[in-house]
């Protein structure tokens, strides 16, 4: 790539430099990949700039991401395939391109973010590559985010090749499984492979002699006198088949057959899930600050998995009630909410409870008010070692996978999981890097509000600590040919005076898998299942959309027999609300032909305790004055989850639509409710919505960076639904069937599950705790995120 540049430029020197010099035009020290492009556009009109096109600059200005300008020279970050990297630079005198590395371009972007006046000395370059030398790594883009697929299949032919020790290793893992005090699979009796052979023949040959549907319990004497314990299966034909998927395992080992054996061991009993920022509970936090979708999330997760456990436990011939803690922070200044219990049970549940821990001032007295995810650094040291404590003694057990989410929840599971010695899992939901412009580079800035140099520190920790991480979507880890994903931002990046990362996360690294949730189908179904819907709220839906405005509610429907384009998120700038209602106000073909709801955060900017949620109040009051919107759009506070379902189904009575407008979503459960709701969906393209939604067959992809596009594509539809009697319903059916093939937690649980056992066999087999990383992470934490989160206030 870089001769054949080197060779066009010389040929082109003057066109060339006309790009250049517009860039240089732009007055900016860093450049996104459309400034670029849009140079590059520039240059290129006309007949003068046509040798440009198709030219080897041509593939380095699209496969360019960032750029940074210091005349004479421009660096080039370079992205020629996902998760693959070089960094380039042209001098604009000489026309000379060459290659530098990671770390000498981090350096150019931290003299810029300087500009002459700061020294940040000798930074600490950080760089987790070494440690992943002698660990497998996926080979094609494709491939990211199948670690399961993957780690079966090397599994599978490392017995293969080891033969005899990867056997006597298997032998080993069967042998370390106890529940209640009760010895699992195998027993003392059997010591050898040689040993192990011969008993699976003999209870062959025993389980032959016995009724298919006979119960372990009569069998359990011979097959004890042989070696075996409960935990094969809960009746002789299963028994028997998953003795023969070993048997087949030390025979010929195969990715299928390992899998299948995997998923029949009893290995998850009791899980621990952390979650503790924001209000978290069943009811009347919806809408609070920093609650919202992670909350649905995990609550339905938990359901899901606990039917799953004992679904699989019951299988397995394992007599045991399995117990899933969400440990969370105790609020005792929790308002009309449960916050201020210390444990709560999850409805739906048998024994699923939420486990409330306090944040600890310095001096050790419990803190009483709500604190925004931005500043719980100081507490979670503290919070973890006590939460370990009451999970251990509330489960009478350490848990058997612990399960982080969010960066704050999955820093505590980090913690909590090495110093118990437990799977670890790790779920960001969102990383918070990209969805605030250079905010690595200009960290000091927002430091102030959003104090990333912790919250970032503490990403990179997770992330390379545990033991497998799930995404909801392949974009969060990897983007799309031409934006990179949510994790690979993270795989090189500095903030000056602090720390620079030469190599954080590969997006290649086996751990990650894609895991989809879903949505709760006893609140979320179709509209119309009409048996099932709660048609004792229409009155109350009717009033908050129709009724009298005040507090709760501004604006109102001149002609309500318009059908209503809906949307429902928390009033944040991420999540985008205002830019929808400005949209809306901006365009006289959609005003023309839909009203707007908007249902999020308050409406009183005086009841609001988020800076951020304040801004978008006064904001969105703003644009409805500007556009005079109080006859065409609707503003209310938000519900809970039970009236929101009803009200998709209402406004699909009423044949509207729903517009999820985010500026980045990392899945969109929004989106999936809405649309197995039966409700026809537009959703932002950057994140999980672009796979989640088939354009044009099961809803529609907007750009929140263009909205008068996405306005004429909602005018668009509208205008054709009334044109086309089935339209609507074509596009509403498809949703549903999107949703239900491909987003339900019933699969979720299903894949979570196997995924525990397969990296809890790995970390069994390999050692994956990788005593060299946690050394170097435990420095990181000491050194980095310790010193940081004791500089916010923590009284």
């Amino acid at each position: 790539m870089i001769d054949a540049a080197q060779k066009f430029i010389e040929d082109e020197r003057a066109t060339v430099y006309m790009m250049l010099h517009r860039l240089f035009a732009t007055g900016r020290s860093f450049l996104l990949r459309s400034d670029v492009v849009d140079g590059f556009v520039e240059a290129t009109a006309g007949d003068a700039g046509e040798p440009l096109r198709g030219s080897p600059l041509a593939d380095i200005v699209h496969q360019t991401q960032e750029a940074a300008v210091d005349p004479p020279w421009i660096y080039f970050a370079i992205r020629p395939e996902i998760g693959r990297w070089r960094h380039l630079r042209i001098n604009a005198e000489t026309l000379k391109i060459d290659d530098i590395s990671t770390s000498q371009y981090l350096r150019i972007k931290e003299h810029l973010v300087a500009d002459g006046r700061q020294d940040f000395g000798w930074p600490l370059e950080i760089d987790f590559g070494p440690f992943g030398r002698d660990l497998p790594r996926l080979k094609e883009s494709r491939s990211i985010g199948r670690g399961l697929e993957f780690l079966n299949r090397r599994l599978a032919s490392q017995l293969l090749v080891e033969s005899d020790l990867g056997a006597e290793r298997l032998l080993r893992f069967l042998t370390v499984h106890t529940c209640d005090g009760q010895q699992l699979m195998l027993n003392p009796v059997i010591a050898s492979v040689d040993e192990l052979r011969a008993a699976l023949r003999s209870a062959d040959r025993l389980l032959a002699e016995a009724p298919p549907d006979a119960p372990w319990t009569e069998v359990a004497q011979g097959l004890h006198a042989l070696g075996f314990e409960p935990g094969w299966g809960r009746d002789t034909a299963r028994i028997r088949e998953t003795m023969q998927l070993l048997q087949d395992m030390l025979e010929a080992p195969s990715p299928s057959t390992m899998g299948q054996l995997l998923a029949r061991v009893p290995m998850i009993f009791d899980v621990a899930i952390m979650s503790p920022h924001g209000y978290f509970a069943q009811s009347n936090v919806m809408g609070l600050p920093d609650t919202g979708g992670q909350v649905v999330y995990i609550l339905d997760q938990v359901r899901a998995l606990e039917h799953e456990m004992r679904q699989r436990l019951a299988d397995q011939g394992v007599e045991h009630d399995p117990q899933i803690l969400v440990v969370t922070r105790l609020i005792p200044d929790a308002g009309n909410t449960t916050c201020d219990q210390r444990i709560e049970e999850i409805s739906g549940t048998r024994h699923a409870r939420i486990l409330r821990v306090p944040f600890r001032s310095e001096s050790g007295e419990v803190v009483e008010h709500w604190i925004s995810r931005f500043e719980v650094w100081p507490y979670l040291e503290r919070f973890a070692l006590e939460a370990e404590r009451d999970i251990v003694a509330e489960l009478q057990t350490k848990p058997d996978l612990m399960i982080g989410n969010y960066s704050d929840g999955n820093l505590v599971a980090t913690v909590v999981g090495q110093r118990l010695g437990v799977t670890t899992c790790t779920i960001a939901h969102a990383l918070e890097k990209t969805k605030y412009l250079l905010s690595d580079l200009y960290w000091q800035d927002n430091e102030g509000q959003y104090h990333f140099s912790c919250q970032f520190t503490a990403d990179l920790i997770a992330m390379n600590a545990a033991d497998f991480i799930i995404t909801s979507t392949y974009q969060e880890i990897a983007g799309t040919d031409d934006s990179i994903g949510q994790y690979e931002s993270y795989r090189s990046f500095t903030m000056p005076g602090l720390h620079r990362i030469v190599n954080g996360i590969d997006i290649y690294d086996p751990r990650f898998n894609i895991v989809s949730p879903g949505s709760d189908p006893e609140i979320y179904f179709p509209y119309g299942e009409t048996e099932r819907r709660l048609t004792g709220l229409h009155p109350q839906i009717e009033e908050m959309v129709f009724g009298d405005e005040g507090e709760t509610a501004r604006g109102r429907f001149d002609d309500p027999d318009r059908p209503v384009l809906f949307s429902m998120a928390r009033l944040d700038r991420v999540k985008n609300l205002t830019g929808l209602a400005e949209w809306f106000g901006a365009s006289d073909e959609l005003r023309g032909r839909a009203n707007l709801l908007i249902v999020g955060g308050f409406v009183d900017a005086a009841l609001s305790g988020d800076a951020e949620e304040k801004a978008e109040i006064h904001r969105m009051h703003e644009i409805m004055d500007r556009h005079t919107l109080d006859g065409q759009m609707r503003w209310v506070q938000h519900v809970d989850r039970v009236m929101g379902s009803e009200l998709y189904r209402w406004t699909a009575d009423r044949r509207g639509a729903f517009v999820q407008p985010a500026l980045f979503e990392a899945f969109g459960l929004t989106v999936v409710e809405a649309m197995v709701c039966g409700l026809p969906t537009f959703a932002t393209r950057f994140g999980g919505p672009l796979e989640i939604i088939e354009h044009g067959r099961s809803g529609f992809h907007i750009d929140p960076n263009h909205g008068e596009q996405a306005a004429t594509l909602m005018a668009d539809f509208f205008e054709r639904c009334a044109e086309e009697n089935d339209y609507w319903t074509t596009i509403s059916s498809g949703g549903i069937e999107r949703v239900r093939s491909r987003y339900t937690w019933e699969l979720y649980a299903d894949r979570l599950m196997t995924l525990a056992r397969i990296y809890g066999f790995w970390r069994h087999l390999t050692n994956l705790e990788q005593k060299e990383t946690r050394r170097y992470l435990e420095m990181l934490y000491a050194l980095q995120f310790r010193p940081r989160a004791a500089t916010l206030d923590g009284s």
